[in-house]
């Protein structure tokens, strides 16, 4: 008997649960567990509030930057820098050879290369006029 497909945009909960943690069971067979922890590093003002942050995870001795944000008023302070250090030092730390992370802004690559950042991949037109840029950093 054949599967039906199914598209949705609004998936159940449930199903991605059933598909993340069969992937995961997968992978952890194939090639040993990611053992993926979560990474955060935050740059506070002085009432307390997030004004940039890095929302990324490490596995398989990689850090990944998913998200590195900065507040336009804080732009030009090196924070994107000074946080990118933070999250590799404690990557070390954990164990992790490598990071990686990837943009399709222009200000955003010349941040990554000028902390030693080097492409490895690029996507054009993604989106439309820009050109995602895939970068990676030896730890």
């Amino acid at each position: 008997m054949s599967a039906t497909l199914e598209v949705t945009a609004e998936p159940a909960e449930s199903d991605l649960r059933i598909v993340g943690e069969s992937l995961a069971a997968f992978n952890a067979a194939d090639v040993g567990p990611a053992e993926r922890v979560p990474l955060a590093v935050f740059a506070r003002d002085q009432a307390g509030a997030v004004v940039a942050g890095i929302s990324g995870y490490t596995a398989w001795g990689w850090l990944y930057v998913q998200w590195l944000w900065v507040h336009e008023q804080h732009r030009g302070e090196n924070l994107a820098g000074r946080m990118l250090k933070a999250a590799e030092h404690e990557a070390s730390v954990r164990g992790c050879h490598g990071a990686y992370i990837d943009t399709f802004n222009p200000a955003a690559l010349k941040v990554y290369e000028g902390q030693g950042y080097e492409p490895f991949g690029a996507l054009a037109d993604f989106p439309k006029g820009r050109t995602r840029t895939f970068l990676q950093k030896k730890l």
